[in-house]
């Protein structure tokens, strides 16, 4: 169980700090990259971030099930809310977002991503928060 735990939430405060450093730096600086440069840049940030992302994201989905299985309770439960809220507003917002962009910078849906993009910002800080609270 300890090495569950401990997955669970190594992945969770990485996404914590990612979330946070594309919040704050690299989401606001996509309208700082030129129209010619855009398109090839965000193919390039997706493809990237997909990288480092996309295996925390699942370590962290699994782990909070198998917290969730193996040791339910009222924190277990709150943390697999969080991950399936993050998950949601992943497919249904940020992502539509990203493929607005792959066309060709748009103001309007970069300026949605960094406003929307707070609420995963927020239940990933939860989740830092939930994944602490289960390893003390």
């Amino acid at each position: 169980m300890t090495a569950l735990l401990l997955a669970h939430a190594g992945a969770t405060l990485a996404m914590a700090g990612l979330a946070w450093f594309v919040q704050v730096v690299h989401y606001p600086l996509f309208a700082r990259v030129g129209d010619d440069a855009f398109v090839a840049y965000e193919a390039e940030h997706v493809r990237r971030t997909t990288l480092v992302v996309a295996p925390l994201m699942i370590v962290e989905a699994v782990t909070a099930g198998l917290l969730l299985v193996l040791s339910p309770s009222a924190l277990t439960a709150v943390g697999a809310v969080l991950v399936v809220l993050v998950w949601l507003s992943t497919a249904l917002v940020q992502i539509p977002l990203h493929r607005r962009l792959e066309r060709g910078f748009d103001a309007p849906a970069q300026r949605a991503l960094v406003r929307t993009s707070w609420a995963r910002t927020a239940l990933w800080s939860a989740r830092g928060a939930v994944a602490l609270a289960l390893v003390a």
